[in-house]
């Protein structure tokens, strides 16, 4: 049989994984970077409610429940981290990396349910004012924001590559601005005496998260809906795969994403006569990569048409 005869019977298929291997110094650097946060806010949490307790402040009581949530979420965050580095099994074939996708749509939820019940806690303050401590707010904001800051320089090398430490980082920069807003709220109450300023600067800081959490969840779900990764376009690609030599048509182009920062392709190319089906596949690998990084690519050449495409055009 000539070497591409069976090329002409059948499709050949080719898996080109040039990223197989998992970047666990990432995932070191993922692990210590929640630690830390966790520690830093973990710790913080318990004075703050204990402070909003004694001094009497929604504001405060506002802003350590946003420190309850980043405690939470850093905590998930860290262990779908730490699942995350599973291999890959029979059940579970990609692995358990979309765990941090997850996480991350569980701390926008998370987000969305402490907003609503900030603002109910407010209004019903606003209708009834309680004096307030304005001295002990300050101070135990004034604590908690230099524990935000800390933990946002921590987390803030990892919040453009993962979406799951984005989550994280937005939990905690919201909590930071939530503790501005008490510091403003206990300037403003001890200076005038306006105890509604409280629950109003809660009510407004619970708003404000709003848009980022929205854009937090928008983010996750494109992932888990398999959506083409963010700045990557699909129709350049196919462009590019249509102008190798030998290529006739490209059709079956699937761009997916396991984490939001990753990228995974599948593509039939349908070859003219006589082409040399290895050669195209291997210039086609260079062009996804070099043009486009992608590193995790499956091909498949064919010289007949392909028989699911066939049942679908019937």
């Amino acid at each position: 049989m000539p070497r591409y005869g069976a090329e002409r019977a059948a499709r050949r298929c080719a898996l080109i994984d040039m990223g197989a291997g998992h970047d666990h110094g990432s995932a070191d650097a993922s692990t210590s970077r929640l630690r830390w946060a966790l520690v830093l806010t973990g710790g913080f949490l318990i004075a703050e409610v204990v402070g909003a307790l004694m001094f009497n402040s929604l504001a405060l009581l506002s802003d350590a429940a946003h420190m309850f949530t980043d405690t939470t979420a850093l905590a998930i965050a860290l262990a779908a981290v730490h699942i995350g580095r599973r291999p890959a099994d029979d059940r579970r074939t990609f692995g358990y990396r979309r765990f941090e996708v997850l996480a991350a749509a569980f701390n926008a939820l998370l987000l969305f349910a402490v907003a609503a019940f900030i603002c109910f806690e407010s209004a019903q303050r606003l209708l009834a004012p309680e004096p307030v401590q304005p001295i002990g707010m300050l101070v135990v904001a004034v604590c908690g924001l230099l524990v935000n800051v800390v933990a946002l320089r921590i987390l803030a090398a990892g919040r453009d590559t993962s979406l799951n430490i984005k989550g994280a980082y937005l939990e905690v920069w919201a909590d930071a601005l939530g503790s501005v807003g008490v510091i403003v709220a206990a300037l403003l109450i001890y200076t005038s005496g306006w105890s509604w300023v409280d629950p109003l600067i809660a009510i407004a800081l619970a708003l404000w998260v709003l848009p980022r959490t929205f854009a937090l969840l928008r983010d996750t779900l494109h992932v888990l809906l398999q959506g083409v990764p963010q700045g990557t376009d699909l129709s350049a690609i196919r462009e590019a795969l249509c102008d190798l030599d030998g290529v006739v048509e490209v059709h079956d182009l699937h761009l997916w994403s396991l984490t939001g920062n990753d990228g995974s392709l599948s593509a039939h190319l349908s070859l003219g006569p006589d082409i040399d089906g290895d050669e195209v596949r291997q210039r086609a690998v260079a062009v996804l990569e070099q043009r486009f990084g992608l590193h995790h690519v499956t091909l498949q050449t064919e010289r007949t048409p392909c028989a699911d495409r066939e049942q679908a055009h019937r």
